[in-house]
């Protein structure tokens, strides 16, 4: 297939999933722990027995939030091409392959990464039963890429909560033909620089997958959600406004703790991540490592393992597209973000040439197609 334009970061959330997913494919022990879908106040919603919110069939973004029109400019341009209305009407577009590729034609995207159930593990509130589910989730999205596999690059969901139920994960996709590997992350897991995780950082290396982080939240959603009025607004503004750069924790940690050192060929994406923020933390990695720590095992700079083995995918990041230089071209990826709220779908061509107008071709054909297309096999 030729290739002019493929999204690093895209995503299948639940509200898109088929409503019996988790509880047709679980285990009899599991059964009674999945998510499934009732009818709500406001239509049909995903939920547990014990009440966990999964949101609207068809609703926005991974927390599937009901579509209140002019309240995101964003979602209301997807809204105006009836994609929550036909998510309504039982029309999952964005989880069925055939009625996804046509999304992708309008936006001219030939292919696309796609992130998991973003978040779910947290919401779910269980980490044995989240084992189950992305189990389920994973079986499912290796069917899902089949028709199109030359357009759908899939990355198998892995709990964080359990690390020996992660490693056999991630010995049993490697078998099923998914490109890639997301870790959930929350803020309640054990840093990336802890020792615990050795076993994870050999079974990513064995496989030799790629291995992802998506943004994620600071703090724990009730925390946001126990607000009201304008302060409620305010942390949510305050979440939204900081999110990517939480991932500076797992980049140093990853850098510091010597992962890449000791695993040359482990390659790392960092999801929806921006990249305004990643020269000053390379530098402020470069500085400190020079400074005062050197004991750390590193045969180079913090900013060469980066550029050896990492990744970052954006959207829309200005301020960023004046700084190529200081992180590598090789090392950009653009996404649509397609169907989030902070994502460019379906005009992904306007924000191309907003941010990248004043770059030479070449450099735009690398982050917006080249840098992909190689990073997952899709171009040799």
């Amino acid at each position: 297939m030729h290739y002019t334009r493929i999204s690093a970061d895209c995503h299948i959330d639940m509200p898109w999933l088929p409503p019996d997913l988790f509880t047709s494919n679980a285990s009899a022990l599991m059964k009674d722990r999945m998510p499934y879908v009732v009818d709500g106040p406001d239509g049909p919603q995903w939920t547990t027995k014990k009440g966990a919110p999964f949101g609207l069939v068809g609703g926005i973004g991974s927390t599937g939030t009901k579509y209140v029109p002019g309240q995101n400019r964003r979602v209301d341009v997807m809204a105006a091409t009836g994609l929550y209305d036909d998510g309504k009407r039982g029309i999952r577009r964005p989880g069925d392959p055939h009625l996804r590729v046509k999304d992708m034609d309008r936006d001219g995207v030939q292919a696309e990464v796609l992130f998991g159930i973003l978040g779910a593990a947290t919401r779910l509130g269980d980490h044995e039963a989240a084992g189950e589910m992305f189990r389920i989730y994973n079986d499912w999205l290796v069917e899902f890429c089949k028709p199109y596999p030359e357009r759908h690059v899939g990355l198998a969901c892995l709990p964080y909560g359990n690390l020996d139920a992660a490693v056999k994960e991630i010995y049993r996709v490697a078998r099923l033909g998914l490109r890639g590997l997301e870790l959930s992350c929350s803020w309640d897991m054990e840093p990336m620089w802890h020792p615990i995780w050795e076993p994870l950082w050999q079974a990513v290396n064995d496989v030799n997958l790629p291995l992802h982080f998506h943004t994620f939240p600071s703090l724990p959603p009730g925390v946001r959600e126990r607000q009201t009025g304008q302060t409620r607004r305010a942390a949510f503004f305050t979440s939204v406004a900081g999110f990517q750069m939480n991932l500076v924790n797992i980049l140093a940690a990853v850098i510091g703790a010597a992962v890449l050192e000791r695993y040359p060929n482990i390659r790392i994406s960092f999801g929806e991540s921006g990249i305004g923020w990643i020269p000053y933390a390379l530098d402020r990695m470069d500085f400190e490592w020079e400074d005062r720590f050197r004991d750390l095992g590193l045969t180079m700079k913090p900013s060469d393992y980066w550029r050896r083995q990492c990744r970052a995918t954006f959207q829309f990041d200005p301020i960023g597209t004046k700084l190529i230089e200081d992180m590598g071209v090789e090392t950009l990826m653009w996404g649509s973000d397609y169907p989030h709220p902070d994502g460019v779908w379906p005009q992904s061509s306007r924000y191309i040439q907003e941010q990248f107008g004043h770059l030479p071709v070449g450099v735009v054909d690398k982050i917006t197609c080249e840098n992909a297309g190689k990073f997952y096999g899709l171009i040799r």
